[in-house]
């Protein structure tokens, strides 16, 4: 009997011991620069005729490492065999996949350090949001293998003599799984997981600004007994090699998480029959967020500026929970913001190694659009803190605060994904809610009051899949959490939660006459 699941513990690198491994685990990774690494196909090492480098973005200068531009052929090739070992590992017993998902845990709990300092010089993570993120990928190989057993089951039904019957799930077959780059261990991980225990197999096309942790991942997992052809890796442009995958024919199910434009093409892609196709593919598509904190005039104004910080600033506003809009009730508006102003000047920028409060942010491209939206922003409000580049050889920007921002400003209406906070007025508390679910999006959200009847009417009226009361609107654990949000924010499969896994599995109803 397992005993009950609980959330990994986060690192306290307070500790001099920890801080010590962590150190060493970053001497470690920094080692391997400039490493080429190979495609992952039916348990084949194979290389690409071209190849791309990831660099850290801290340092533009440095080539974490150099991977393979798969094209259609080798796509092709991991499809195939993805296919080919479906029937073996699909009849795997559920129990025996759990196993390797405890066995996962464990292995990634001994090499947290590794992985961790793996996104600190891939991601630009500082070391809490690193360690953060693999802990949230042991939660998940816990979560899902337990998870698993439950499934795996007797289901219940009502009896109907004289037949005998029975209810249970099976696996899909072959699945497409499309991480970001901004959870590179927990999503990718996590979407990977949930259809390997399921008894699917997998195709993972990581971001290519995060090739690096899919492959140590790879790597773990045939070291921990899973079979050839039953997870193969596949890296390269997602434009070219990710829309093959998701138009071929045997693809089966498309696990997505990534951008709204992104996750709509997918959508629409796997919407349409490809000859030779013989079912309707099933799509996880977990999109982009406009979230928001809401602080009332009954409100504690400083716990509030602190999530305002950590919402906004926490991995330089690369999370699709991340906080871009602070919605301020009028009689509190200009306090919170001299509360607020006075903290976040403690938010350092630097490079992630040296664990700063922000690190870079992913690329060029990443910089030049939170710039471009910074100079819409001068355009429609205030801008009272922040909005330069910052120096070094990376990808920089300061903490950026506007005030006075119109609802319908497009910095308070689109996703910038950068440490952009657009900080709006409102009347009242109903306006505030009016304010928040005025947008296309709904993940997250939070909203902070001490008055009862405000938390029960922002329960019922704020739209988003995550909602929390007087706390920060980011950082959702596995099993407390689940995770998934409304409209155009995506599907809401809730990842980490109950109902996950039945997204990877179809159930089969079989009745016998006695």
């Amino acid at each position: 009997m397992l005993p009950a699941f609980k959330n990994e513990p986060f690192t306290d690198f307070s500790l001099s011991e920890n801080k010590d491994k962590m150190v060493s685990a970053l001497e470690r990774v920094h080692s391997d620069f400039g490493k080429t690494y190979p495609l992952v196909i039916d348990g084949n090492r194979v290389n690409a005729q071209e190849t791309f480098t990831s660099i850290n973005p801290s340092n533009k200068d440095e080539s974490v490492g150099i991977f393979q531009k798969a094209s259609e052929k080798e796509a092709d090739m991991a499809i195939g065999a993805a296919t080919r070992s479906f029937k073996q590992w699909s009849r795997i017993p559920p129990k025996e996949r759990a196993i390797i998902l405890l066995k996962g845990a464990k292995e990634l709990r001994r090499r947290k350090f590794e992985f961790s300092a793996a996104m600190v010089y891939e991601e630009g993570k500082n070391w809490a949001e690193a360690d953060g993120d693999v802990a949230e990928a042991i939660d998940y190989f816990e979560f899902y293998a337990r998870e698993m057993l439950r499934y795996s089951e007797r289901q219940p039904i009502t009896p109907f003599s004289p037949e005998y019957s029975e209810y249970y799930y099976i696996p899909l077959g072959p699945v497409v799984v499309i991480p970001p780059w901004n959870f590179p261990a927990a999503i990718m991980m996590g979407m990977s997981i949930a259809a390997l225990v399921t008894g699917n197999t997998v195709v993972l096309k990581p971001s290519s600004d995060a090739p690096l942790i899919a492959y140590k991942f790879v790597e773990m997992m045939e070291n921990l007994g899973l079979p050839s052809g039953v997870l193969n890796l596949v890296t390269g442009p997602g434009g070219k090699v990710g829309d093959y995958l998701v138009r071929h024919p045997k693809t089966r199910m498309i696990a997505f998480t990534g951008s709204k434009a992104v996750g709509s093409r997918i959508n629409e892609m796997a919407a349409k029959l490809s000859e030779g196709q013989i079912w309707i593919k099933r799509v996880i598509a977990e999109m982009g967020g406009k979230d928001f904190t809401i602080v009332d005039s009954e409100a504690n104004l400083e716990d509030a500026a602190n999530a305002l910080i950590s919402g906004a600033y926490g991995f330089q506003g690369q999370k699709c929970s991340a906080l871009s809009r602070a919605i301020v009730v009028q009689d509190v508006y200009d306090r919170l913001l001299e509360i607020v102003l006075d903290k976040v000047k403690n938010v350092n920028v630097g490079p992630a190694k040296d664990n700063p409060a922000m690190g870079p942010v992913i690329n060029e491209p990443a910089l030049e659009k939170i710039m471009h939206y910074i100079d819409i922003g001068k355009n429609e409000s205030t801008l009272i803190y922040g909005g330069n580049r910052v120096e070094g050889n990376g990808f920089f920007i300061e903490p950026t605060i506007f005030k006075d921002v119109p609802r319908d400003a497009r910095i308070a209406q689109e996703e910038i994904f950068g440490p952009v906070l657009a900080v709006i007025k409102a009347q009242d508390f109903d306006d505030a809610i009016s304010i928040a679910n005025s947008t296309r999006y709904g993940l997250t959200g939070s909203f902070f009051t001490l008055n009862r009847e405000k938390i029960v009417k922002g329960k019922e009226e704020l739209f988003v899949g995550n909602l929390y009361v007087n706390r920060k609107c980011t950082g959702a654990l596995v099993g407390v959490h689940p995770f998934g949000g409304f409209n155009m924010s995506g599907t809401d499969s809730k990842a980490g939660g109950k109902d996950y896994l039945l997204l990877f599995m179809q159930a089969k109803s079989v009745s016998e006459k006695l």
